[in-house]
């Protein structure tokens, strides 16, 4: 019997969201929408420009978004990352674990500065993101709990660790370890620069196949070197028994390895889309992990994921995402 449903590897950032102006943008020379690697000196910068705003601190990163959405509907998650001892690295190991999951104890901490990424928000919801990682550029096979992994169901892991040399070796390897413990195998495609920038290294990170990826439409196309969405499923059907596409306000498609499923939207009024994927995910391997139907899977999902981005932040409290998910089981088929 599994012990945990998911174990993921990933960067462990503090996210500092602000909202901003697209003149905002502009003035700091920053490109709109994508995430974009500072260095600490750029990054503090950024944020005395924007000293005067008010803005939510929270432990984030793609895969820890995902898992603690995941441990929030009531699955068990597992998290390995990279934090200094400092003020930052205690507080996100506190966060993490009060979303219910489990990581390694702050014995093993290194001196440093922990990551953070500054998030800015305009006003048509989109997120722009500046990360400077730290000390998790340093993520490595030392950060990964090989029995932790060998005992879940799933290994899931981000697209962005394939910047750093030591992050891409470790998800190779422990998607490796995966493969040969039987535990399913699942990446985000996590960022359009990340396929336009580092296609070779995350095809290192899929290997032959993968039993899951997820992607956005500009992700999966730019995988697949198209501007056509059927060409792309088409490619991602080569690198992947099942994947996930997700359309924002056109829903989501799903191939469960024998059909295409096409997940509604949920109509809303987005205010910030930081996370919405990283909730996708979580949630649609959540609903897997539970023994639900592909559809069913990806309508909790799409649910979750609109629900999210009708406020600030990566993440819903636990109380909206027991009542998304006590609304989609009363509809699983």
């Amino acid at each position: 019997m599994s012990q945990f449903d998911v174990y993921a590897l990933g960067n462990a950032l503090v996210d500092m969201e602000y909202e901003v102006t697209p003149d905002d943008l502009h003035h700091l020379r920053i490109d709109k929408g994508v995430m974009t690697l500072v260095d600490e000196a750029h990054q503090l910068r950024i944020m005395d420009h924007l000293r005067e705003r008010r803005h939510h601190r929270g432990s984030g990163g793609s895969a820890a978004n995902s898992i603690i959405a995941l441990a929030q509907f009531g699955g068990s998650g597992y998290y390995s990352c990279k934090v200094a001892d400092d003020e930052l690295g205690h507080f996100y190991l506190k966060d993490l674990r009060d979303g219910g999951v489990v990581t390694r104890d702050s014995s093993f901490l290194d001196q440093g500065d922990t990551g953070r990424c500054v998030v800015l928000v305009t006003p048509d919801s989109d997120r722009t993101m500046c990360t400077y990682l730290g000390i998790s550029g340093n993520l490595s096979l030392h950060e990964l709990d090989q029995d932790a992994l060998k005992a879940s169901k799933w290994f899931y892991t981000e697209g962005y660790l394939v910047t750093s040399d030591t992050a891409r070796f470790a998800a190779i390897e422990a998607r490796k370890l995966a493969e040969r413990s039987g535990v399913k195998t699942a990446l985000s495609l996590s960022d359009p620069n990340m396929v336009k920038f580092f296609k070779d290294g995350l095809k290192q990170m899929i290997g032959e196949r993968l039993d899951m990826v997820f992607a956005n439409e500009e992700e999966a196309m730019g995988m697949a070197e198209t501007d056509n969405l059927d060409e792309a499923v088409a490619y991602l059907k080569t690198i992947a028994r099942q994947f996930a596409v997700t359309r924002g306000p056109r829903g989501a498609l799903i191939w469960d390895g024998e059909h295409a499923i096409d997940i509604d939207p949920v109509e809303v009024e987005p205010i910030d889309t930081l996370g919405a994927g990283d909730m996708f995910a979580g949630a649609f391997l959540y609903g897997l992990t539970q023994g639900w139907s592909h559809r069913n899977a990806g309508d909790l999902a799409s649910a979750a994921s609109a629900k999210l981005v009708t406020s600030l932040g990566p993440r819903l409290p636990r109380e909206e995402t027991r009542h998304v998910l006590a609304q989609a089981a009363s509809r699983t088929e």
